[in-house]
């Protein structure tokens, strides 16, 4: 069969449609493979977090305290009375060891924490150079996750009404050096 002027663009129309629909078939493949590809390392990760105890998570970071809230969920200064001791810089090592910094890197505290096999309550044990123990004190853990360690305080002995989230996030602060 001959092909006249007037069917050529028609033919030629034709196959452009056919060659588009082969390259967006191999587009979308390779699309296909890089979203399986990207959800194959999501669910990697999630797996990854699955396996890590509260103990690993609090352990993998150092954290910073970056806000804190009220039983209402309203923001309380960092500075305000209620909460301003438990500002700072703290390092969970994974050897159930801990240090604690003001904001401007002097000592806090010291001594051994242990967190439930839940992640439901941080214990730690304050002691001082002698290793003495000097309190211990008990927190219920409201999130402990990668990006957010929180844990509630309550000011008053015996009434959980009243009470102040800490929130701390992870940072890159390096430990200051022991003096």
């Amino acid at each position: 069969m001959k092909l006249t002027t007037s069917t050529k663009p028609a033919t030629i129309a034709v196959s452009a449609l056919i060659a588009l629909g082969a390259l967006t078939a191999c587009s979308t493949g390779e699309a296909d493979a890089a979203a399986r590809s990207e959800t194959a390392a999501t669910q990697e990760a999630a797996a990854a977090d699955e396996a890590q105890t509260p103990s690993d998570v609090l352990a993998s970071t150092a954290w910073e305290t970056t806000g804190a809230t009220d039983a209402e969920g309203d923001d309380v200064p960092l500075d305000d009375d209620d909460v301003s001791a438990f500002v700072g810089w703290a390092y969970f090592d994974a050897d159930g060891t801990f240090t604690m910094y003001d904001l401007d890197d002097s000592p806090k505290m010291q001594g051994d924490w242990t967190v439930d096999e839940e992640g439901t309550t941080r214990h730690i044990v304050a002691k001082d150079d002698a290793g003495e123990v000097q309190f211990e004190r008990d927190s219920d853990i409201v999130t402990l996750t990668d990006e957010e360690f929180t844990y509630r305080v309550f000011p008053e002995e015996g009434n959980t009404d009243v009470y102040y989230d800490i929130v701390h996030t992870p940072t890159d602060h390096e430990e200051p050096a022991a003096s």
